[in-house]
């Protein structure tokens, strides 16, 4: 029996909006011509990259797979750590299960997947501390041979974690990869379009050179599975994983928890608190130390009920602690904020609890960015897509509405696994198994 080998490509922030514009480009206009597209994929809240990418290996929503953000709970770190960690996911990955079945694996920079047991791991990592470094974290947290032959073949591409030399980097170590290893399950993340829109805004002249870039880098994944000679054997697959829009002003409700003696400040930190904002950018969790102080529980509602209700309000919903499991996201918040279309949360202490952002250079924040995620996964136009072509897919198959959580059962299908306790389900109108 010949190995089945499967590529999973993820675009991230690609949203549907973007395919449309795509499907005009040559390789992905021909993958979805050969292949089965999912048009508008419903992503997980906070719609965030850690969470998105932990659903897509686990096919469960954070609540059940455990990132429920993108950085661990650690109020006194300005700069705390991403969830860099496999350690952090509950239960069982489709890397975990491919390994157990005697296939050969490769992840190149897909999220939370520090220190997995991955045939060929080199995975997304960077240095968040003064006394980090940077050669011997990602070393440490990967395959480390595999890594330095990488790094001494293709190192010389890379600008730190500047796009798109970070991800022309990746695509060098994918092909070389391809060629020389031929994975069974080979997951690939490219961020060159979440990065330029963070930067440039949406509909950015630099996002459109982006999504050109990615149409290549398509294109060259499936020229070197030919010239390799699995490309019968191999089931392509390219997905989004969440969506981005265009914000002008920042909200800082830690601001205002300050201002009303839930947050006890020392020393420009956080010395103690009886609520406590975390952002996801689009929304945002608040956490209680003690969750069953009705009294506090009570002020906040009042706190967040008079923002809510005042005219231009930045807040669009306020989730109480059942909604927001209900929603899949973190069962600890006693709350989670949504923003309104044009807002963004950050986790500032002080300053003014809603803020323009200016255009001025002069204009100082750290967390300052033209476009954001995390939103409600819902809102209208704010939905991602899924294409899979080859081995196991049918051909011309057109789906409208999919869900990020039956991504994981569809490719442990393919490879012939099984995703024990999964939230979603295979997209069996795709497959030809």
């Amino acid at each position: 029996m010949k190995k089945k080998h499967v590529i999973v490509i993820s675009f991230d922030a690609v949203s549907k909006e973007d395919l449309d514009f795509l499907s005009k480009l040559p390789n992905f206009s021909k993958l979805i011509k050969e292949g089965a597209l999912i048009k508008n994929v419903e992503s997980i809240y906070p719609s965030l990259t850690y969470p998105t990418h932990a659903t897509i290996v686990t096919g469960k929503y954070p609540k059940n797979h455990g990132i429920i953000n993108n950085t661990v709970l650690d109020f006194n770190s300005y700069n705390p750590d991403w969830y860099w960690y496999r350690k952090y996911i509950y239960g069982d990955t489709i890397f975990d299960l491919a390994e157990k079945n005697g296939m050969k694996t490769c992840s190149i920079l897909w999220p939370v997947t520090g220190r997995s047991k991955i045939t060929y791991n080199m995975p997304e990592i960077c240095c968040t501390k003064k006394y980090d470094n940077q050669a011997i974290k990602s070393a440490l947290a990967g395959s480390i041979f595999y890594q330095l032959s990488m790094n001494k073949r293709f190192g010389y591409l890379r600008r730190g974690i500047e796009q798109p030399y970070l991800d022309n980097f990746a695509m060098e170590v994918a092909k070389k990869t391809i060629r020389e290893l031929k994975p069974n399950l080979l997951l690939l993340h490219l961020v060159d379009v979440d990065s330029q829109k963070h930067k440039y805004g949406v509909k950015s002249q630099q996002t459109i050179e982006a999504l050109r870039r990615h149409d290549d880098r398509l294109g060259e994944i499936v020229e070197v599975l030919k010239v390799t000679g699995i490309y019968n054997d191999s089931t392509i697959i390219a997905l989004g994983d969440h969506s981005q829009i265009d914000v002008s002003s920042v909200i800082r409700l830690n601001s205002i928890l300050v201002e009303n003696n839930l947050i006890e400040v020392k020393n420009n930190k956080v010395k103690s608190y009886k609520a406590i904002a975390k952002s996801c950018d689009g929304s945002s969790y608040i956490y209680l130390n003690n969750k069953n102080d009705k009294d506090i529980i009570n002020k906040l509602k009042e706190i967040l009920n008079n923002l809510k209700n005042q005219k231009d309000s930045p807040i669009e919903e306020i989730y109480s602690n059942d909604s927001i499991s209900n929603l899949g996201a973190d069962r600890d918040a006693i709350f989670m904020v949504e923003a309104r279309e044009g807002y963004y949360f950050i986790d500032d202490l002080f300053g003014k609890t809603i803020e323009e952002l200016s255009q001025d250079k002069s204009f100082k924040i750290k967390h300052k960015i033209m476009a954001a995620h995390g939103y409600l996964p819902t809102k209208d136009n704010y939905k991602t897509f899924f294409i899979a072509s080859g081995k196991g897919i049918k051909s011309g198959i057109v789906l409208e509405n999919g869900k990020l959580i039956n991504h994981g059962p569809t490719i442990a299908k393919i490879l012939g696994i099984d995703l024990k306790d999964a939230d979603g389900m295979a997209e069996e109108k795709i497959l030809d198994i």
